[in-house]
């Protein structure tokens, strides 16, 4: 019946095909394109995601799912508090710069321009959020971080970076 519920025991088994066709589906879904950065004991260190999502405005929670192999993981359950800056339209090089694997700190962060404020937002985003960890939830080979809002900024960028169809695409 649509809309039902399947039981768990109905599911079909995962296979390398149909990982590959959960994954080809998902390419064409528009995701939203965003970086996150941590910082701990003066390591910074970012990582480009398109999980970011709105949870509950009350109170203010976001979330993310994060793979547990990203270099970013460990930093990031170590940290209390992260940033997200919202990638607008043009920022496609920044995209693809923080999702490289093996990128060396110093090289990562050669050129880019952050915030005076606070150095985990990078200029010319369409927007920021800064927000404290309050749950982390283990899904199978990722985490999903859940933070509480401290801060969120719209920017003056009049579009947002989105990815599908393994492109890039400004909104």
């Amino acid at each position: 019946m649509p809309g039902e519920l399947t039981k768990p025991d109905r599911l079909a088994p995962v296979t390398a095909e149909r990982g590959d066709e959960q994954r080809a589906l998902f390419r064409r879904w528009p995701a939203g394109v965003s970086i996150v950065i941590a910082e701990v004991d003066g390591i910074r260190h970012g990582r480009t995601i398109s999980s970011l999502v709105s949870l509950s405005l009350e109170p203010p929670l976001v979330g993310m799912s994060v793979a547990q192999s990203a270099s970013i993981h460990e930093l990031l359950r170590s940290a209390d508090t992260w940033a997200i800056s919202v990638l607008a339209g043009g920022q496609e090089e920044l995209a693809q710069r923080f999702a490289r694997s093996g990128v060396p700190p110093l090289v990562l962060w050669d050129g880019v321009e952050t915030r005076d404020d606070d150095p985990r937002l990078i200029v010319g985003a369409a927007g920021w959020v800064t927000a404290r960890t309050v749950e982390m939830v283990v899904t199978g080979d990722h985490t999903f971080f859940v933070g509480h809002v401290e801060s969120v900024e719209e920017g003056l960028a009049p579009t947002t970076l989105v990815y599908a169809y393994r492109e890039y695409h400004a909104l």
